[in-house]
Protein backbone atom coordinates (compact mmCIF):
# COMPACT_ATOMS: atom_id res chain seq x y z
CA UNK A 1 0.00 0.00 0.00
CA UNK A 2 2.11 2.80 -1.26
CA UNK A 3 1.87 6.98 -1.95
CA UNK A 4 -0.19 6.04 -5.04
CA UNK A 5 -3.18 5.46 -2.58
CA UNK A 6 -2.88 9.11 -0.93
CA UNK A 7 -4.89 11.60 -2.08
CA UNK A 8 -6.50 15.19 -0.51
CA UNK A 9 -9.17 13.20 0.92
CA UNK A 10 -9.18 13.64 4.38
CA UNK A 11 -10.19 10.89 6.75
CA UNK A 12 -12.41 10.88 9.70
CA UNK A 13 -12.88 7.73 11.58
CA UNK A 14 -15.42 6.61 14.32
CA UNK A 15 -14.77 3.58 16.93
CA UNK A 16 -16.67 3.40 20.02
CA UNK A 17 -15.71 2.01 23.64
CA UNK A 18 -16.58 0.34 26.46
CA UNK A 19 -20.22 -1.23 25.05
CA UNK A 20 -22.22 -1.33 22.31
CA UNK A 21 -25.11 0.06 20.84
CA UNK A 22 -23.55 3.90 22.12
CA UNK A 23 -24.91 5.57 18.73
CA UNK A 24 -21.46 5.56 16.53
CA UNK A 25 -23.95 5.96 13.33
CA UNK A 26 -25.65 8.95 14.78
CA UNK A 27 -22.18 10.25 15.78
CA UNK A 28 -20.35 9.55 12.49
CA UNK A 29 -23.71 11.16 10.83
CA UNK A 30 -24.00 13.93 12.87
CA UNK A 31 -20.28 15.17 12.46
CA UNK A 32 -20.87 14.84 8.64
CA UNK A 33 -23.80 17.04 9.08
CA UNK A 34 -21.27 19.75 10.23
CA UNK A 35 -19.25 19.09 7.27
CA UNK A 36 -21.24 18.87 4.34
CA UNK A 37 -22.08 22.50 3.62
CA UNK A 38 -19.11 22.66 1.45
CA UNK A 39 -17.15 19.44 1.40
CA UNK A 40 -18.00 15.96 -0.20
CA UNK A 41 -18.38 13.98 2.75
CA UNK A 42 -18.66 9.95 2.23
CA UNK A 43 -19.71 7.02 4.52
CA UNK A 44 -18.43 3.72 5.05
CA UNK A 45 -19.44 1.10 7.40
CA UNK A 46 -17.14 -1.55 8.53
CA UNK A 47 -19.35 -4.41 9.72
CA UNK A 48 -17.43 -7.51 11.59
CA UNK A 49 -19.66 -10.18 11.07
CA UNK A 50 -19.26 -13.41 8.35
CA UNK A 51 -22.45 -12.44 6.77
CA UNK A 52 -21.82 -10.60 3.48
CA UNK A 53 -24.67 -8.31 4.14
CA UNK A 54 -27.38 -8.17 6.52
CA UNK A 55 -30.26 -9.18 4.31
CA UNK A 56 -30.61 -12.94 5.94
CA UNK A 57 -30.72 -11.98 9.53
CA UNK A 58 -33.72 -11.37 11.75
CA UNK A 59 -34.20 -8.00 12.50
CA UNK A 60 -35.01 -9.09 16.18
CA UNK A 61 -31.10 -9.61 16.19
CA UNK A 62 -29.25 -7.08 13.72
CA UNK A 63 -32.66 -4.55 13.76
CA UNK A 64 -33.81 -2.62 10.34
CA UNK A 65 -31.92 -3.89 6.95
CA UNK A 66 -31.69 -0.82 5.36
CA UNK A 67 -32.17 -0.90 1.42
CA UNK A 68 -30.15 1.43 -1.34
CA UNK A 69 -31.74 3.08 -4.28
CA UNK A 70 -28.37 0.64 -5.94
CA UNK A 71 -30.27 -2.55 -4.11
CA UNK A 72 -27.56 -3.38 -1.81
CA UNK A 73 -29.20 -4.62 1.50
CA UNK A 74 -27.10 -2.51 4.10
CA UNK A 75 -26.38 -1.71 7.74
CA UNK A 76 -29.46 0.33 9.22
CA UNK A 77 -26.63 3.12 10.18
CA UNK A 78 -26.71 3.90 6.57
CA UNK A 79 -30.32 5.43 7.14
CA UNK A 80 -29.13 8.12 9.61
CA UNK A 81 -25.79 8.79 6.70
CA UNK A 82 -28.72 9.26 4.10
CA UNK A 83 -31.06 11.38 6.40
CA UNK A 84 -28.12 13.20 8.21
CA UNK A 85 -26.27 13.72 5.02
CA UNK A 86 -28.49 14.00 2.23
CA UNK A 87 -26.47 11.80 0.07
CA UNK A 88 -27.60 8.64 -1.48
CA UNK A 89 -25.78 5.65 -0.32
CA UNK A 90 -24.29 2.93 -1.76
CA UNK A 91 -23.97 -1.12 -1.42
CA UNK A 92 -19.96 -0.68 -1.68
CA UNK A 93 -19.60 1.29 0.98
CA UNK A 94 -20.71 -1.14 3.46
CA UNK A 95 -17.82 -3.37 4.15
CA UNK A 96 -18.40 -6.57 5.98
CA UNK A 97 -15.74 -8.83 7.39
CA UNK A 98 -17.38 -11.57 4.97
CA UNK A 99 -16.77 -9.47 2.18
CA UNK A 100 -12.97 -9.36 2.69
CA UNK A 101 -12.56 -12.47 2.78
CA UNK A 102 -14.56 -13.59 0.37
CA UNK A 103 -12.12 -11.37 -1.76
CA UNK A 104 -9.59 -12.53 -0.39
CA UNK A 105 -10.09 -16.06 -1.21
CA UNK A 106 -11.32 -15.40 -4.62
CA UNK A 107 -7.72 -13.58 -5.26
CA UNK A 108 -6.16 -16.61 -3.29
CA UNK A 109 -7.59 -18.96 -6.17
CA UNK A 110 -6.91 -16.63 -9.32
CA UNK A 111 -3.27 -16.90 -8.19
CA UNK A 112 -2.90 -12.87 -7.21
CA UNK A 113 -0.91 -13.45 -4.08
CA UNK A 114 1.84 -15.50 -6.59
CA UNK A 115 2.36 -18.29 -4.11
CA UNK A 116 2.90 -16.67 -1.09
CA UNK A 117 1.34 -17.65 2.34
CA UNK A 118 -2.45 -15.85 2.76
CA UNK A 119 -2.07 -14.41 5.88
CA UNK A 120 -4.76 -11.65 7.97
CA UNK A 121 -2.12 -9.06 7.78
CA UNK A 122 -1.45 -8.15 5.67
CA UNK A 123 -3.49 -9.28 3.31
CA UNK A 124 -6.86 -9.18 5.09
CA UNK A 125 -6.37 -5.29 6.02
CA UNK A 126 -4.74 -4.64 2.74
CA UNK A 127 -7.86 -5.56 1.27
CA UNK A 128 -10.11 -3.24 3.98
CA UNK A 129 -7.61 -0.38 2.89
CA UNK A 130 -8.18 -0.75 -0.65
CA UNK A 131 -11.51 -0.95 -0.40
CA UNK A 132 -11.55 2.21 1.79
CA UNK A 133 -9.23 4.14 -0.70
CA UNK A 134 -11.01 2.96 -3.77
CA UNK A 135 -14.04 4.47 -2.56
CA UNK A 136 -12.26 8.12 -1.83
CA UNK A 137 -10.69 8.01 -4.77
CA UNK A 138 -14.19 6.97 -7.59
CA UNK A 139 -16.58 9.65 -5.64
CA UNK A 140 -13.67 12.19 -5.12
CA UNK A 141 -14.37 12.38 -1.66
CA UNK A 142 -13.00 15.45 0.33
CA UNK A 143 -14.02 13.58 3.89
CA UNK A 144 -14.54 9.89 4.38
CA UNK A 145 -16.37 9.36 7.11
CA UNK A 146 -15.10 5.88 8.54
CA UNK A 147 -17.58 4.03 11.22
CA UNK A 148 -15.67 1.14 12.52
CA UNK A 149 -18.56 -1.40 13.68
CA UNK A 150 -18.53 -2.99 17.21
CA UNK A 151 -16.62 -2.41 20.47
CA UNK A 152 -12.75 -1.69 20.34
CA UNK A 153 -11.58 -4.98 22.14
CA UNK A 154 -14.18 -7.37 19.97
CA UNK A 155 -12.23 -9.73 18.04
CA UNK A 156 -14.47 -9.29 14.88
CA UNK A 157 -13.39 -5.99 14.18
CA UNK A 158 -9.22 -5.99 15.10
CA UNK A 159 -8.69 -5.98 11.16
CA UNK A 160 -10.38 -2.81 10.68
CA UNK A 161 -8.83 -0.93 13.55
CA UNK A 162 -5.17 -2.59 12.40
CA UNK A 163 -6.13 -1.47 8.56
CA UNK A 164 -6.77 1.82 10.09
CA UNK A 165 -4.32 2.47 12.07
CA UNK A 166 -1.72 2.11 9.03
CA UNK A 167 -3.66 3.77 6.86
CA UNK A 168 -3.03 7.06 9.21
CA UNK A 169 1.00 6.54 8.11
CA UNK A 170 -0.08 6.28 4.92
CA UNK A 171 -1.98 9.30 3.99
CA UNK A 172 -0.24 11.43 7.35
CA UNK A 173 -1.41 12.16 10.74
CA UNK A 174 -2.62 15.43 9.30
CA UNK A 175 -4.77 13.96 6.90
CA UNK A 176 -6.66 11.53 9.78
CA UNK A 177 -8.46 12.06 12.49
CA UNK A 178 -9.51 9.37 14.92
CA UNK A 179 -13.02 9.93 16.77
CA UNK A 180 -13.41 7.71 19.86
CA UNK A 181 -17.26 7.49 21.20
CA UNK A 182 -17.35 6.36 24.84
CA UNK A 183 -19.18 5.56 27.82
CA UNK A 184 -19.84 8.16 31.21
CA UNK A 185 -22.08 6.10 33.39
CA UNK A 186 -24.10 8.01 36.33
CA UNK A 187 -24.62 5.16 38.74
CA UNK A 188 -28.10 5.86 40.64
CA UNK A 189 -26.54 5.35 44.27
CA UNK A 190 -23.90 7.93 43.88
CA UNK A 191 -25.36 10.20 40.69
CA UNK A 192 -21.37 11.25 39.84
CA UNK A 193 -19.83 10.57 36.26
CA UNK A 194 -17.39 8.01 36.30
CA UNK A 195 -14.38 8.16 34.05
CA UNK A 196 -12.98 4.75 34.68
CA UNK A 197 -14.85 2.70 32.09
CA UNK A 198 -13.56 5.44 29.47
CA UNK A 199 -10.17 5.57 30.55
CA UNK A 200 -9.85 1.62 30.19
CA UNK A 201 -11.45 1.97 26.67
CA UNK A 202 -8.94 4.60 26.00
CA UNK A 203 -6.28 2.35 27.02
CA UNK A 204 -7.57 -0.25 25.27
CA UNK A 205 -7.56 1.70 21.87
CA UNK A 206 -3.96 2.94 22.58
CA UNK A 207 -2.75 -0.85 23.00
CA UNK A 208 -3.84 -1.44 19.52
CA UNK A 209 -1.58 1.81 17.97
CA UNK A 210 -4.64 4.39 18.16
CA UNK A 211 -4.73 7.49 19.47
CA UNK A 212 -7.82 9.28 19.45
CA UNK A 213 -7.89 13.18 18.75
CA UNK A 214 -11.44 13.64 20.07
CA UNK A 215 -13.28 11.48 22.64
CA UNK A 216 -17.21 11.86 23.21
CA UNK A 217 -18.58 10.99 26.38
CA UNK A 218 -22.49 9.73 26.22
CA UNK A 219 -23.76 10.30 29.61
CA UNK A 220 -27.19 11.03 30.34
CA UNK A 221 -25.98 14.68 31.11
CA UNK A 222 -23.42 17.35 29.82
CA UNK A 223 -20.04 16.28 30.97
CA UNK A 224 -18.50 18.23 34.01
CA UNK A 225 -15.47 20.04 33.75
CA UNK A 226 -13.64 18.36 35.83
CA UNK A 227 -14.36 14.94 34.11
CA UNK A 228 -13.48 16.44 30.63
CA UNK A 229 -9.97 17.53 32.46
CA UNK A 230 -9.91 13.58 34.00
CA UNK A 231 -10.36 12.00 30.54
CA UNK A 232 -8.21 14.38 28.70
CA UNK A 233 -5.54 13.74 31.22
CA UNK A 234 -5.38 9.82 30.38
CA UNK A 235 -6.13 10.45 27.19
CA UNK A 236 -3.57 12.70 26.05
CA UNK A 237 -5.86 15.47 25.00
CA UNK A 238 -6.47 18.54 25.61
CA UNK A 239 -9.98 19.29 27.38
CA UNK A 240 -11.41 21.16 24.24
CA UNK A 241 -11.07 17.63 22.99
CA UNK A 242 -13.94 15.81 25.07
CA UNK A 243 -17.06 16.12 23.85
CA UNK A 244 -19.96 15.71 25.59
CA UNK A 245 -22.43 13.60 24.13
CA UNK A 246 -25.70 14.05 26.14
CA UNK A 247 -29.07 12.00 25.90
CA UNK A 248 -31.02 14.28 23.82
CA UNK A 249 -34.81 13.87 22.54
CA UNK A 250 -34.36 13.63 19.12
CA UNK A 251 -31.52 12.34 17.72
CA UNK A 252 -31.42 15.33 14.98
CA UNK A 253 -30.45 17.06 17.77
CA UNK A 254 -26.87 15.99 18.35
CA UNK A 255 -25.27 17.63 15.33
CA UNK A 256 -26.37 21.00 17.20
CA UNK A 257 -24.68 19.79 20.41
CA UNK A 258 -21.84 18.53 18.86
CA UNK A 259 -21.81 22.33 17.61
CA UNK A 260 -21.98 23.80 21.01
CA UNK A 261 -19.15 21.99 22.00
CA UNK A 262 -16.80 23.69 19.27
CA UNK A 263 -16.63 19.99 17.20
CA UNK A 264 -16.58 21.28 14.08
CA UNK A 265 -14.08 24.35 14.71
CA UNK A 266 -11.89 21.38 16.06
CA UNK A 267 -12.09 19.12 13.24
CA UNK A 268 -11.17 22.34 11.13
CA UNK A 269 -8.35 23.06 12.85
CA UNK A 270 -6.98 19.68 13.35
CA UNK A 271 -7.65 18.80 9.76
CA UNK A 272 -6.88 21.50 8.08
CA UNK A 273 -10.21 22.27 6.48
CA UNK A 274 -13.07 24.98 6.12
CA UNK A 275 -16.73 23.82 5.87
CA UNK A 276 -18.94 25.88 8.27
CA UNK A 277 -22.25 24.46 9.04
CA UNK A 278 -25.12 25.10 7.56
CA UNK A 279 -27.93 23.96 10.15
CA UNK A 280 -30.34 26.90 10.21
CA UNK A 281 -32.81 24.91 8.09
CA UNK A 282 -31.99 22.06 10.57
CA UNK A 283 -32.67 23.17 13.95
CA UNK A 284 -35.82 24.69 12.51
CA UNK A 285 -37.35 21.20 12.15
CA UNK A 286 -35.01 19.85 15.50
CA UNK A 287 -37.23 22.75 17.52
CA UNK A 288 -40.21 21.45 15.67
CA UNK A 289 -39.17 18.33 16.99
CA UNK A 290 -38.70 19.12 20.47
CA UNK A 291 -41.60 21.04 20.76
CA UNK A 292 -43.74 18.31 19.73
CA UNK A 293 -41.81 16.10 22.56
CA UNK A 294 -42.14 18.02 25.05
CA UNK A 295 -45.48 20.77 24.54
CA UNK A 296 -47.37 19.67 21.15
CA UNK A 297 -50.39 21.58 20.25
CA UNK A 298 -51.89 18.51 18.83
CA UNK A 299 -51.53 14.72 19.73
CA UNK A 300 -51.85 11.75 17.25
CA UNK A 301 -51.53 7.82 18.66
CA UNK A 302 -50.43 5.57 15.51
CA UNK A 303 -50.42 1.51 16.19
CA UNK A 304 -48.02 -0.48 14.64
CA UNK A 305 -48.58 -4.36 14.11
CA UNK A 306 -45.61 -6.17 13.39
CA UNK A 307 -44.10 -9.27 14.50
CA UNK A 308 -40.80 -7.60 15.08
CA UNK A 309 -41.97 -5.80 17.90
CA UNK A 310 -39.65 -6.87 21.13
CA UNK A 311 -37.13 -4.42 18.93
CA UNK A 312 -37.90 -1.34 18.43
CA UNK A 313 -34.81 -0.71 15.55
CA UNK A 314 -36.29 -3.60 13.24
CA UNK A 315 -38.50 -0.59 12.50
CA UNK A 316 -35.55 2.42 12.67
CA UNK A 317 -36.74 4.15 9.61
CA UNK A 318 -40.50 3.64 9.79
CA UNK A 319 -40.64 5.36 13.54
CA UNK A 320 -37.95 8.01 12.25
CA UNK A 321 -40.52 8.82 9.22
CA UNK A 322 -43.23 9.73 11.91
CA UNK A 323 -41.27 11.52 13.63
CA UNK A 324 -40.26 13.90 10.21
CA UNK A 325 -44.12 13.91 9.46
CA UNK A 326 -44.96 14.99 12.84
CA UNK A 327 -42.60 17.93 13.05
CA UNK A 328 -43.94 19.21 9.88
CA UNK A 329 -47.57 18.79 10.88
CA UNK A 330 -46.61 20.36 14.36
CA UNK A 331 -48.29 16.87 16.15
CA UNK A 332 -46.37 14.72 18.50
CA UNK A 333 -46.76 11.08 16.75
CA UNK A 334 -47.25 8.89 19.75
CA UNK A 335 -46.74 4.76 18.99
CA UNK A 336 -48.61 1.73 20.31
CA UNK A 337 -46.61 -1.33 18.89
CA UNK A 338 -49.58 -4.47 18.83
CA UNK A 339 -47.57 -8.09 18.64
CA UNK A 340 -49.54 -9.10 15.78
CA UNK A 341 -48.74 -12.69 16.68
CA UNK A 342 -51.14 -11.99 20.31
CA UNK A 343 -53.90 -11.40 17.96
CA UNK A 344 -53.46 -14.31 15.78
CA UNK A 345 -53.96 -16.43 18.44
CA UNK A 346 -56.62 -15.12 20.16
CA UNK A 347 -54.77 -13.29 23.10
CA UNK A 348 -56.09 -9.96 21.88
CA UNK A 349 -59.08 -8.80 19.86
CA UNK A 350 -58.60 -6.24 17.07
CA UNK A 351 -61.03 -3.72 18.25
CA UNK A 352 -59.42 -3.57 22.19
CA UNK A 353 -56.16 -3.97 20.34
CA UNK A 354 -56.88 -0.74 18.49
CA UNK A 355 -59.32 1.20 20.45
CA UNK A 356 -58.99 5.04 20.70
CA UNK A 357 -55.82 4.62 17.83
CA UNK A 358 -55.68 6.90 15.12
CA UNK A 359 -54.26 5.16 12.47
CA UNK A 360 -52.42 1.99 11.52
CA UNK A 361 -49.61 1.07 10.13
CA UNK A 362 -48.78 -2.85 9.25
CA UNK A 363 -45.05 -2.41 7.83
CA UNK A 364 -42.94 -5.57 6.14
CA UNK A 365 -42.72 -8.93 6.67
CA UNK A 366 -41.61 -12.23 6.13
CA UNK A 367 -43.21 -15.81 6.97
CA UNK A 368 -46.59 -16.87 8.18
CA UNK A 369 -46.11 -15.90 12.11
CA UNK A 370 -48.50 -12.93 12.88
CA UNK A 371 -50.10 -12.68 9.46
CA UNK A 372 -53.80 -13.86 10.60
CA UNK A 373 -53.36 -11.35 13.27
CA UNK A 374 -52.56 -8.45 11.06
CA UNK A 375 -55.40 -9.07 8.21
CA UNK A 376 -57.26 -8.75 11.20
CA UNK A 377 -55.91 -5.58 12.13
CA UNK A 378 -56.23 -4.37 8.48
CA UNK A 379 -60.04 -5.31 8.22
CA UNK A 380 -60.64 -3.77 11.17
CA UNK A 381 -59.03 -0.55 9.89
CA UNK A 382 -61.28 -0.97 6.49
CA UNK A 383 -64.63 -1.35 7.95
CA UNK A 384 -64.07 1.31 10.99
CA UNK A 385 -62.58 4.10 8.56
CA UNK A 386 -59.15 4.02 10.20
CA UNK A 387 -56.60 5.53 8.33
CA UNK A 388 -54.14 2.69 7.30
CA UNK A 389 -50.54 2.20 5.46
CA UNK A 390 -49.77 -1.40 4.34
CA UNK A 391 -46.09 -1.35 3.54
CA UNK A 392 -44.47 -4.07 1.34
CA UNK A 393 -46.08 -7.27 3.04
CA UNK A 394 -48.71 -5.26 4.61
CA UNK A 395 -50.32 -3.59 0.97
CA UNK A 396 -50.18 -7.70 -0.01
CA UNK A 397 -51.95 -8.73 3.18
CA UNK A 398 -55.06 -5.86 2.89
CA UNK A 399 -55.26 -7.24 -0.85
CA UNK A 400 -55.60 -10.81 0.80
CA UNK A 401 -57.69 -9.57 3.39
CA UNK A 402 -60.16 -7.80 0.68
CA UNK A 403 -60.23 -10.51 -1.28
CA UNK A 404 -61.59 -12.81 1.25
CA UNK A 405 -64.13 -10.75 3.21
CA UNK A 406 -64.92 -8.17 0.03
CA UNK A 407 -64.63 -10.30 -3.25
CA UNK A 408 -65.48 -13.47 -1.23
CA UNK A 409 -62.36 -15.77 -2.04
CA UNK A 410 -62.43 -18.19 1.02
CA UNK A 411 -58.93 -18.59 1.21
CA UNK A 412 -57.44 -16.57 -0.53
CA UNK A 413 -54.16 -15.72 0.94
CA UNK A 414 -50.49 -15.05 -0.23
CA UNK A 415 -48.15 -18.04 -2.45
CA UNK A 416 -45.13 -17.22 0.50
CA UNK A 417 -47.68 -19.08 3.27
CA UNK A 418 -48.60 -21.97 1.20
CA UNK A 419 -47.59 -25.68 2.18
CA UNK A 420 -48.41 -29.42 1.05
CA UNK A 421 -50.17 -29.51 3.75
CA UNK A 422 -51.39 -25.74 3.65
CA UNK A 423 -52.58 -25.50 0.11
CA UNK A 424 -53.82 -22.16 -0.65
CA UNK A 425 -57.00 -21.97 -3.23
CA UNK A 426 -57.08 -18.15 -4.42
CA UNK A 427 -53.35 -16.98 -4.69
CA UNK A 428 -54.32 -13.56 -4.89
CA UNK A 429 -50.42 -12.90 -4.24
CA UNK A 430 -47.60 -14.65 -6.04
CA UNK A 431 -44.08 -15.53 -6.92
CA UNK A 432 -42.81 -12.53 -9.06
CA UNK A 433 -41.46 -13.72 -12.03
CA UNK A 434 -38.59 -15.65 -12.20
CA UNK A 435 -38.29 -15.89 -8.60
CA UNK A 436 -39.87 -19.24 -7.75
CA UNK A 437 -36.79 -20.98 -9.06
CA UNK A 438 -34.34 -19.07 -6.69
CA UNK A 439 -32.94 -21.16 -4.20
CA UNK A 440 -30.50 -18.24 -2.66
CA UNK A 441 -31.81 -16.20 0.11
CA UNK A 442 -29.32 -13.11 -0.20
CA UNK A 443 -29.55 -10.73 -2.21
CA UNK A 444 -32.17 -12.33 -4.74
CA UNK A 445 -35.10 -10.38 -4.12
CA UNK A 446 -36.26 -7.50 -6.73
CA UNK A 447 -34.27 -4.84 -4.53
CA UNK A 448 -33.17 -1.28 -4.83
CA UNK A 449 -34.88 2.25 -6.63
CA UNK A 450 -37.82 1.32 -8.96
CA UNK A 451 -40.03 3.83 -11.11
CA UNK A 452 -43.18 3.70 -10.11
CA UNK A 453 -45.83 4.54 -12.47
CA UNK A 454 -49.08 6.59 -10.81
CA UNK A 455 -52.65 6.96 -11.83
CA UNK A 456 -53.51 10.17 -13.09
CA UNK A 457 -56.01 11.93 -10.83
CA UNK A 458 -55.74 9.05 -8.07
CA UNK A 459 -55.61 9.75 -4.42
CA UNK A 460 -52.10 8.65 -4.94
CA UNK A 461 -51.16 11.25 -7.65
CA UNK A 462 -52.17 13.95 -5.64
CA UNK A 463 -50.29 12.77 -2.78
CA UNK A 464 -47.29 13.29 -4.75
CA UNK A 465 -47.63 16.49 -5.69
CA UNK A 466 -49.68 15.65 -9.00
CA UNK A 467 -46.74 13.42 -10.27
CA UNK A 468 -47.75 10.46 -12.61
CA UNK A 469 -44.17 8.87 -11.93
CA UNK A 470 -41.88 8.76 -8.42
CA UNK A 471 -39.02 6.62 -7.50
CA UNK A 472 -39.22 4.36 -4.13
CA UNK A 473 -37.06 1.76 -2.85
CA UNK A 474 -38.30 -1.92 -2.94
CA UNK A 475 -37.63 -5.45 -1.01
CA UNK A 476 -39.59 -8.07 -1.86
CA UNK A 477 -40.51 -11.42 -3.77
CA UNK A 478 -43.87 -11.51 -4.62
CA UNK A 479 -46.76 -9.67 -6.52
CA UNK A 480 -50.34 -8.68 -6.29
CA UNK A 481 -51.57 -11.76 -8.44
CA UNK A 482 -51.97 -10.07 -11.99
CA UNK A 483 -55.12 -12.62 -12.22
CA UNK A 484 -57.24 -11.20 -10.22
CA UNK A 485 -56.61 -7.30 -10.63
CA UNK A 486 -59.60 -6.58 -12.48
CA UNK A 487 -61.92 -8.89 -9.98
CA UNK A 488 -60.51 -6.77 -6.92
CA UNK A 489 -60.89 -3.79 -8.67
CA UNK A 490 -64.59 -4.40 -9.83
CA UNK A 491 -65.24 -4.45 -6.25
CA UNK A 492 -63.68 -1.52 -5.59
CA UNK A 493 -60.07 -2.02 -4.39
CA UNK A 494 -58.02 0.31 -6.95
CA UNK A 495 -54.55 -0.08 -8.42
CA UNK A 496 -53.39 3.14 -8.62
CA UNK A 497 -49.19 2.31 -9.09
CA UNK A 498 -47.42 -0.07 -10.95
CA UNK A 499 -44.17 -0.64 -13.00
CA UNK A 500 -43.65 0.92 -16.31
CA UNK A 501 -44.46 -1.60 -19.15
CA UNK A 502 -45.41 -4.57 -16.93
CA UNK A 503 -48.22 -5.60 -14.80
CA UNK A 504 -46.57 -5.41 -11.38
CA UNK A 505 -49.15 -3.59 -8.91
CA UNK A 506 -47.12 -1.12 -6.60
CA UNK A 507 -50.10 1.33 -5.05
CA UNK A 508 -53.47 0.64 -3.75
CA UNK A 509 -55.93 2.66 -2.41
CA UNK A 510 -59.75 3.01 -1.80
CA UNK A 511 -61.61 5.76 -2.80
CA UNK A 512 -64.54 5.80 -0.46
CA UNK A 513 -62.31 5.84 3.03
CA UNK A 514 -60.42 8.68 4.70
CA UNK A 515 -56.84 7.34 4.00
CA UNK A 516 -56.09 3.35 2.92
CA UNK A 517 -52.84 2.89 1.00
CA UNK A 518 -50.97 0.12 -0.12
CA UNK A 519 -47.55 0.39 -1.13
CA UNK A 520 -45.29 -2.53 -2.35
CA UNK A 521 -42.38 0.03 -1.76
CA UNK A 522 -40.19 1.32 1.50
CA UNK A 523 -41.52 4.81 1.27
CA UNK A 524 -39.58 4.90 5.01
CA UNK A 525 -36.23 4.33 3.49
CA UNK A 526 -36.45 8.20 1.60
CA UNK A 527 -38.08 10.02 4.26
CA UNK A 528 -35.72 12.76 6.00
CA UNK A 529 -36.35 15.53 8.74
CA UNK A 530 -36.35 18.06 5.81
CA UNK A 531 -38.64 16.18 3.52
CA UNK A 532 -40.92 13.76 4.93
CA UNK A 533 -42.45 10.79 2.72
CA UNK A 534 -45.42 12.21 1.20
CA UNK A 535 -47.31 8.81 2.47
CA UNK A 536 -46.07 9.76 5.92
CA UNK A 537 -47.24 13.09 6.10
CA UNK A 538 -50.67 12.22 4.89
CA UNK A 539 -50.99 9.48 6.87
CA UNK A 540 -50.52 11.19 10.20
CA UNK A 541 -52.49 14.16 8.46
CA UNK A 542 -55.47 11.81 8.02
CA UNK A 543 -54.99 10.04 11.74
CA UNK A 544 -55.12 14.18 13.00
CA UNK A 545 -58.86 14.21 11.59
CA UNK A 546 -59.76 11.37 12.77
CA UNK A 547 -58.38 11.96 16.18
CA UNK A 548 -60.52 12.74 19.21
CA UNK A 549 -57.98 12.84 21.62
CA UNK A 550 -58.11 16.82 23.57
CA UNK A 551 -55.36 19.66 22.39
CA UNK A 552 -51.58 19.02 24.95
Amino acid sequence: MSGGNKTNTKYIVVTGGVLSGLGKGVAAASIGRLLCSRLKIVPVKLDGYLNTDPGTMNPIEHGEVFVLDDGGEVDMDFGHYERFLGVQGKFGWNLTMGKVFQEILEKERRGDFLGKTVQFIPHATNVIKERIYGIARDEKADIMMVEVGGTVGDLENLFYIEAVRQMRHEVGAENMLFVHLTYVPVPSGVREQKSKPTQQGVKLLNEFGIYPDVVIGRCQEYLDDHIKEKIALFGNLQKDCVISGPDVESVYEIPLVYEKEGLSALIHKKLGIYSPPALGEWSQWVAAVKKNNTAPDRVVEIAIGGKYTALEDSYASLVESLEHAGAHLGAKVQLRWIETSEIEKGNQDPAEALKDVDGLIIPGGFGSRGIEGKIKLIKYARENNLPFLGICYGMQLAVVEYARNVCSLEGANSEEVESPENPVPHKVICYLPGQKQITRKGGTMRLGGHDVEVRKGSKASKIYGNSVRIRERFRHRYEVNPEYVDRLEAAGLKFTGKAPGTPIMQVIELENHPYFMGCQYHPELTSSLLKPSPLFRELVAASLTHSNKPVA
